[in-house]
C-alpha cells in the first residue's frame, strides 16, 4: 500500500473544516456595450474579472463601494468580494450599462 502525499491529506483535513471553502473567480465579459452576465451571484472571498471586449474604455463603478477607472479596450480589472450584499455596479462613461453583482455567504 503506498502512503497517502501530506498535501493530499492537508488539502482533506481543510476541506473537513465547516466553512471552509476554496475561492472561485468568476468572469464578466464587457461586450456589445454591456455587461455579460448583467447580475452575478458569488461568495465572499471569490473574485470577479471584468475583461473589456469593446473597442471603447468602460468603467466598474459603485460609488463609495468599488471603482476600476479607465479599463482600456483588451484590458481587464478583477475585485475581491470581502463581505456580503448587492451591489448594483455602471460604466461612468456610458450610465446606460448596469450591472448587479450579489455576495452571499
Amino acid at each position: 500500500m503506498r502512503p497517502v502525499p501530506l498535501t493530499r491529506l492537508l488539502a482533506a483535513a481543510l476541506l473537513s473544516f465547516p466553512g471552509f471553502a476554496l475561492c472561485a473567480t468568476h468572469v464578466v465579459k464587457i461586450e456589445g456595450m454591456a455587461f455579460k452576465p448583467a447580475a452575478l451571484t458569488v461568495k465572499r472571498g471569490d473574485v470577479v474579472v471584468w475583461e473589456n471586449a469593446d473597442v471603447v474604455p468602460h468603467t466598474v463603478t459603485e460609488p463609495g463601494k468599488f471603482d476600476s477607472k479607465t479599463i482600456a479596450a483588451g484590458a481587464k480589472w478583477s475585485w475581491k468580494a470581502v463581505g456580503t450584499g448587492r451591489h448594483d455596479y455602471v460604466c461612468t462613461f456610458h450610465p446606460g450599462m448596469k450591472g448587479t453583482l450579489v455576495v452571499g455567504e
